[in-house]
């Protein structure tokens, strides 16, 4: 029985435990939202501080007064209601019976009062049974009358000895003048006020607002001082500092941004440093391997100008040692060129649809002379024909044709060269080996480097311009290919990885 009064009373629930987590996920997204709840949350705190500080203050501030003012207009009520029925009558003085009867009917209401009839002269004519007196001083009736009139006087500050007040109206008879009198002790009522205190507790409520708002909103205004202080360090320079990510609202896409920024500007210097110090080591790479075949032309040419050769055969040794060194001259500045156009990003490809072991096998052909020269084989092993890639072939051919030269040339001879073409995933793989003495792993991350030679002794007049393989690693980049190099077991092994494309 309980576990289904549970299982009801948590159904009945489950729509508002929805809703709360729904508003708090909202409220925790939006910074705009957090203000509007902490408003009101500080809003209803600052109300039902009003309602209970006014509610108290009320209370101790109660007092309580005697008030005779309804006893004195009772009195005065009494006295103008006789007279008002006697001369609505038309009487004479002498109709005492009726008179009289008005008299005690009125009396009878409140025998605490005295009620009389006296003239001009103040002789009492008629009275009710508690009336002694036979005179009474008219003038001294009308005074207190008038004072009557200020019943403030009378309020609060009524004589504690229960003084007696008068009410006098005139009554107009047929054959004379006379007055009606009421006289009688007033009835005090205890009344009670209270004083006004809502300003204070408005104010008290202000105060709750305002020190609740500020109490809040303090976690909120400390990040925003702690962003500000990350964007003052960031503008001085130090872009390594980063704003501690707070909440899931604007303020923490905010310190996200900044840190994005502060990490992209940190990245773009170094990158221009970077390619400061690159553009420093190409000149004094480019200038050392050009002086080195210059220096060489301009003196073999000088040789020649000053006629220092013995005979016809040793002027050619040294013409043809000078165009030998201009060819490499050439072929430096050539590669210098591409290198210098393809990592500029300013180069259009013109992709085709090319079936890759085609252009393989055309470039191997042409490179089989040059291969029997260096006593060395190509060989293919794995070898899908069917592989199509989309790319600039005349770029790619300069990318295959570079790696199977750089074989020929450094294979330990006599030798092998495998190459092979196969598939890998929605890749496209080539892989080129050959045998080679021991490479160390920071040499193959090295390879690619523009100016980088295995071998230091190696210079552009002994081994190729240091460039092939940079120009290389380009040519592959800008087709959002990758290129990299292996050593495993005697072997050197670059491999081309390249999107594959369906063959239509």
């Amino acid at each position: 029985m309980k576990s289904r009064i549970k299982r009801l009373f948590n159904k009945i629930l489950k729509p508002f435990k929805y809703l709360y987590k729904l508003i708090s996920y909202k409220i925790k997204k939006s910074l705009r939202l957090e203000l509007i709840f902490t408003f009101g949350l500080c809003f209803l705190m600052a109300i039902v501080t009003f309602i209970i500080t006014n509610s108290y203050l009320t209370r101790i501030s109660e007092y309580s007064e005697v008030d005779y003012n309804s006893g004195i207009n009772e009195i005065y009520n009494y006295s103008l209601a006789i007279s008002e029925e006697i001369n609505g009558q038309n009487l004479k003085i002498e109709n005492t019976k009726v008179i009289q009867e008005i008299i005690n009917s009125t009396w009878e209401a409140d025998k605490n009062n005295k009620v009389f009839i006296a003239n001009t002269e103040g002789k009492i004519l008629l009275k009710s049974e508690n009336v002694e007196a036979e005179q009474v001083d008219i003038f001294e009736i009308i005074k207190n009358n008038i004072q009557i009139q200020n019943i403030d006087k009378y309020k609060y500050n009524y004589d504690v000895g229960r003084k007696e007040v008068a009410s006098i109206n005139p009554l107009v008879f047929q054959n004379q003048k006379a007055y009606i009198i009421v006289q009688g002790v007033p009835r005090a009522e205890t009344v009670y006020y209270t004083k006004d205190k809502s300003v204070s507790a408005f104010l008290l409520a202000v105060i709750v607002f305002i020190f609740g708002f500020l109490f809040i909103t303090k976690r909120k205004m400390n990040y925003i001082e702690q962003i500000s202080t990350g964007l003052l360090q960031i503008s001085k320079g130090n872009l390594d500092y980063r704003v501690k990510r707070s909440g899931d609202d604007e303020l923490a896409l905010l310190a996200d941004n900044i840190n994005y920024m502060a990490k992209e500007l940190s990245d773009k210097i170094e990158k221009e440093r970077s390619i400061e110090k690159a553009k420093n080591e190409l000149i004094t790479n480019v200038s050392h391997d050009l002086r080195t075949p210059l220096t060489s032309i301009m003196g073999y040419l000088g040789l020649i100008k000053e006629k220092k050769f013995k005979s016809e055969k040793e002027l050619m040794e040294y013409a043809n040692v000078a165009y030998n060194k201009s060819e490499k001259l050439k072929n430096l500045i050539q590669d210098l060129f591409s290198y210098t156009k393809y990592t500029n990003d300013r180069v259009e490809l013109n992709k085709q649809r090319i079936i890759l072991a085609e252009l393989l096998d055309q470039l191997i052909e042409e490179l089989v002379p040059i291969c029997e020269e260096n006593t060395v084989t190509i060989n293919k092993y794995s070898w899908d024909s069917e592989i199509v890639a989309e790319i600039d072939a005349d770029k790619m051919v300069r990318v295959f044709e570079n790696l199977i030269m750089n074989a020929i040339r450094y294979s330990i001879k006599p030798g092998e060269i495998k190459i092979n073409l196969y598939k890998e995933r929605v890749f496209s793989i080539i892989s080129i080996s050959n045998k080679s003495e021991e490479i160390s792993k920071e040499d193959l991350k090295k390879l690619f480097d523009r100016f980088y030679r295995l071998d230091k002794s190696r210079t552009a007049s002994t081994g190729g311009s240091g460039l092939g393989l940079a120009i290389a690693k380009s040519i592959v980049e800008m087709h959002k290919g990758r290129i990299w190099a292996e050593y495993q077991k005697g072997y050197v092994t670059f491999y081309i990885k390249l999107i594959m494309v369906e063959d239509e």
